[in-house]
């Protein structure tokens, strides 16, 4: 099948993508590129140089994936699928292994940057109130650096958050429209380049919480190093990306793209996460929990 190929940058890096004549695009760009972290955002010519190549066929029959080789990632898609926003999140997940080998991955998380310049890392289960605390710290003059997803890297042994999602899906108030859609909002302001990590906080944000209080987490515990090492590959290896669309039933597989060197890149990171200022923070509202954020982070940690 005859192909044409683009630059596709999304997630901080850059990586050829090859589509079958006749496919654009720009119904990806258009619905994600606010939706991932780093964007999502092609160019009309190829980019120069080695790789990462990544590789897009678009077939009639079953969806799939296959990594070829150490640069290349060849994704099977429907015509329907390639024309929509599939393409775009497919894309981004199938970068996700040229990310981590230049020492980057893809967080399910929230951060924010502090007046001093460094990042606090948000962590917390769907609905613990990560993204309601950090429009509580950006209220109080932080400076957003994504919510829900961000990007961890590595730079000289030490940590920093480079810029994630920059929309928030926010969760109403009223418990009775929790089944209602969440408006989404854009992060205001956002910062635009890499913040060095200066803390980790993993919230639960409930009412029934009596007293809000932080407690250190480390040494971790089996448990955080399980929670961690699943967050931390979850977009290589952990949770299927549907490859044809949600209008019909998704088929997702747990992709092949891990490899033993990522793996033990990512354990190194772990290693670093726990040599930073790391905490449980319990509250009643995200209100509380911005200020007890706020209050320990007024001495900058070192």
């Amino acid at each position: 099948m005859t192909s044409e190929t683009i630059t596709l940058t999304t997630g901080h890096v850059t990586a050829a993508l090859a589509l079958p004549h006749g496919v654009r695009p720009a119904a990806a760009a258009a619905t994600v590129d606010r939706l991932l972290p780093g964007g999502w955002s092609t160019s009309p010519t190829a980019p120069a140089g080695d790789g990462p190549w990544l590789l897009v066929e678009v077939t009639q029959g079953p969806p799939g994936v296959e990594a070829v080789d150490a640069t290349t990632v060849r994704l099977r898609l429907t015509r329907r699928g390639a024309a929509s926003a599939t393409l775009g999140y497919a894309t981004y997940t199938a970068l996700e292994r040229a990310r981590q080998q230049q020492q980057l991955t893809t967080v399910h998380a929230s951060a924010v940057c502090a007046p001093h310049g460094q990042a606090v890392l948000v962590l917390g289960n769907k609905g613990a109130g990560k993204t309601s605390t950090v429009l509580a710290l950006a209220a109080r003059g932080w400076t957003h650096l994504g919510d829900d997803l961000v990007v961890l890297g590595e730079r000289e042994g030490a940590v920093t958050v480079l810029p994630g999602k920059r929309t928030a899906a926010v969760r109403p108030a009223d418990p009775a429209l929790g089944d209602a859609p969440k408006p989404v909002v854009e992060l205001r302001p956002l910062r635009g380049a890499p913040a060095p990590l200066g803390r980790i906080v993993r919230v639960t944000v409930h009412s029934r919480v009596t007293e809000a209080r932080l407690i250190p987490a480390t040494p971790f515990s089996g448990n955080e190093y399980l929670r961690l090492h699943e967050n931390l590959a979850r977009y290589i290896s952990g949770i299927p990306t549907p490859l044809d669309g949600i209008a019909e039933a998704p088929y997702g597989p747990v992709w092949p793209l891990d490899t033993p060197a990522c793996a033990r890149w990512r354990s190194h990171l772990i290693s670093l996460l726990e040599g930073r200022r790391f905490d449980y923070l319990y509250a009643p509202d995200p209100e509380r929990a911005a200020d007890l954020i706020t209050e320990a982070a007024e001495v900058p940690p070192s």
